[in-house]
């Protein structure tokens, strides 16, 4: 079955340093980190008091027709169109949301505070989106929420305070845990990796980089990390950043990283033209049609994944349960059609699910 989780990791890998010294792998965040144990695969999130924001008197939507805009980093790559086919499948589900998907071609954070302040304008109902920056996009949302508006993020969050609830695909230390350790696994525990990401800001991303640095410190500390570089989730600049650093390093490298749908890919195919294939790990995030060429001639091993079609699915019935009344502070589960109850985390975050690994085995029962 596909697991309730999305988005592709290309081999699980992992990593080392301690929460003060996360900001030391360049692309981490600096708030504080929670490393799982060495030898658990997950643990429990603590509870927290619902911490999302509140629009300002907003009409009465229950069961009423929704317009909904999904505004994701960028359109047109394969990660972003599965979540926003979740997204349309939810919707026609329901039967009483008309949804649709818009924003920039590239991950600029400009262009898409652009597309959300225009989208106020027209006076939408609720807007979904997935944050190129969280705090640069937290006003525009701030101020959708003042026009009553709802608002609900997935795969990369912003302010808590800037929407009132996050889909959040997996538990960003759980990710961690297993990039980190399915690397490991690959190059031993004294190897040396780099990263491929896509800017030093993205929310999610520079989240699973701090957690990794720090369950890396704690699990793996004999691991090398030698530099992270920035990809903008441009297919021709994550190749050439991950040929260079291949260059660069040497026989040093050991593995590389790829923190993003685009780059993990780019970073298997450098891989393959350098004739790295089992020489240089590749493990990230991708699409499994995306990785599907690299795992089965064997040059990567592992894909981690959750499912991002389902991530826009449960982001689309969050919406609608907002606007019903029916998901408010003080929830502890969304009860999410086809997906069942999804668990309440950390005050207002909704959890998807638990990474997946695929393998040469498996990943050609998944098509997306």
């Amino acid at each position: 079955m596909i697991p309730r989780t999305a988005i592709v990791f290309a081999l699980a890998m992992s990593f080392t340093r301690p929460a003060a010294a996360a900001a030391a792998w360049t692309g981490g965040d600096d708030l504080p980190t929670s490393p799982l144990p060495c030898d658990k695969a997950s643990a429990p999130a603590a509870a927290k008091p619902y911490d999302g924001g509140k629009p300002t008197k907003p009409p009465d939507r229950k069961g009423k027709k929704l317009t909904v805009v999904d505004v994701p980093k960028l359109i047109g790559i394969g990660y972003f169109n599965a979540t926003s086919k979740g997204i349309m499948d939810a919707a026609k589900e329901l039967g009483n949301v008309n949804a649709k998907t818009d924003g920039p071609t590239k991950a600029n954070i400009d262009e898409q505070i652009t597309f959300i302040d225009n989208y106020i304008t027209q006076g939408v109902d609720g807007i979904l989106f997935a944050a190129n920056d969280p705090v640069a996009i937290s006003p525009v949302l701030k101020k959708a929420l003042g026009k009553g508006i709802n608002v609900v993020g997935y795969d990369a969050n912003s302010e808590p305070g800037a929407r009132q609830w996050f889909v959040n695909q997996a538990e960003f230390n759980g990710i961690a845990k297993s990039l980190m350790d399915n690397m490991a696994k690959e190059i031993g525990e004294d190897g040396a990796f780099a990263i491929v990401t896509s800017t030093f800001t993205t929310p999610n991303q520079a989240r699973w980089i701090a957690e990794m640095a720090a369950y890396a410190a704690a699990c793996h500390p004999k691991m090398k990390w030698l530099e992270t570089v920035e990809a903008q989730e441009d297919n021709v600049l994550s190749f050439n950043q991950a040929t260079a650093l291949i260059n660069k390093h040497g026989d040093r490298l050991k593995g590389l990283f790829g923190m993003t749908s685009v780059a993990t890919p780019a970073s298997a195919e450098a891989v393959t033209q350098a004739s790295k294939c089992g020489k240089i790990a590749v493990i990230g995030l991708a699409t499994p049609n995306a990785m599907k060429p690299y795992v089965n001639k064997g040059c990567v091993k592992s894909v981690v994944l959750w499912n991002p079609v389902d991530l826009g699915y449960a982001a689309m019935y969050a919406l609608r349960a907002v606007a019903d009344g029916t998901l408010k502070p003080g929830s502890t589960s969304l009860k999410a059609g086809k997906l069942g109850e999804l668990p309440i985390v950390k005050g207002s975050e909704i959890l998807l699910g638990a990474p997946f690994v695929f393998t040469k085995e498996n990943i050609g029962k998944f098509d997306f």
